[in-house]
């Protein structure tokens, strides 16, 4: 209270300034509080507490899209945000044990630079890779760019995607940003309108992962009960059921058929099994077969 007085020309009562420290608390400053012979209150100025600096910690250093330097860098910028005791008790539980993280450096500036070109609606061009059986990369597309609209940046399990019109394939096609080359040239192309009843929302929920199609549709399942929490964890609560006795349920899901979707029904040992349509359960039963040939 001296020093209030004395340095800020601050008037301050001990019978009121317990009051006044809990209304700052209640406008949002973390003011710590110490029982003693005497009471003592400790504001830290910091805007995050060691929780939320956790979680943000732990998904920076699980992401695989950001490269391992890249995330180093960002947990050290995000330690400067707290206290030096609170960074040291941060370090100590950073975990990510055999982690995969991507080696594309650019994944930073490829993903500001699509950002700028969605909002100012511009196209984008930009050389694509994939690797071959000696875990090199190659450019695909025949070595040349593709040109995209950008519409969106999704994010889908572990990576990081971008979604728009292609020039290309004149269609809509999904690319994972950790396997573009390079930073995007942003062209001065007013980029293509995303059609009308684009929803990404939609998308993500009809996607399976890899995005190895980007045509969704209907798939009726029938599943053990078992599976519920699997169901659910993959397409929401909102997804359609339909209960056929204690032990079974079918459901209505909008997917992306693919061989990522297969392996992943064939993963229930036939706890969920295809119903329809005969399409997809052909391609399911032919991915089988292929599968059984080859042992």
């Amino acid at each position: 209270m001296k020093i209030l007085k004395e340095q800020y020309a601050i008037k301050v009562s001990r019978n009121t300034i317990s009051d006044d420290l809990a209304i700052l608390h209640d406008c949002g400053l973390h003011i710590e509080h110490y029982e003693s012979t005497q009471n003592k209150y400790y504001y830290d100025g910091h805007t995050y507490d060691l929780a939320e600096l956790r979680l943000l910690v732990d998904a920076i250093s699980s992401s695989r899209f950001i490269t391992q330097r890249k995330s180093d860098e960002l947990i050290t910028k995000l330690l400067t945000l707290t206290s030096v005791a609170n960074a040291a008790k941060l370090r100590r539980h950073i975990y990510v044990s055999g982690r995969a993280k991507s080696e594309n450096e650019h994944g930073y500036y490829i993903v500001d630079a699509i950002h700028e070109a969605i909002d100012t609606r511009r196209k984008i061009r930009f050389i694509y890779t994939d690797y071959d059986v000696n875990k090199e990369r190659y450019v695909t597309n025949g070595g040349s760019p593709y040109t995209v609209s950008p519409y969106t940046l999704e994010w889908d399990g572990d990576y990081y995607y971008l979604r728009g019109f292609c020039e290309e394939r004149q269609a809509v096609r999904t690319f994972r940003i950790d396997r573009i080359a390079e930073q995007p040239k942003i062209l001065n192309q007013i980029a293509v309108s995303p059609p009308e009843d684009y929803s990404p929302a939609h998308f993500s929920k009809c996607v399976f992962r890899m995005f190895d199609t980007d045509q969704p549709e209907e798939v009726q399942l029938l599943c053990h009960v078992s599976t519920m929490k699997h169901i659910i964890d993959h397409f929401g609560t909102d997804v359609k059921t339909e209960s056929i006795d204690e032990e079974r349920f079918r459901s209505n899901i909008l997917v992306c058929t693919s061989s990522t979707f297969y392996r992943w029904i064939f993963g229930f040992n036939g706890k969920i099994k295809i119903l329809g349509p005969e399409s997809v359960k052909t391609a399911y039963q032919e991915m089988l077969r292929k599968a059984l040939e080859e042992l």
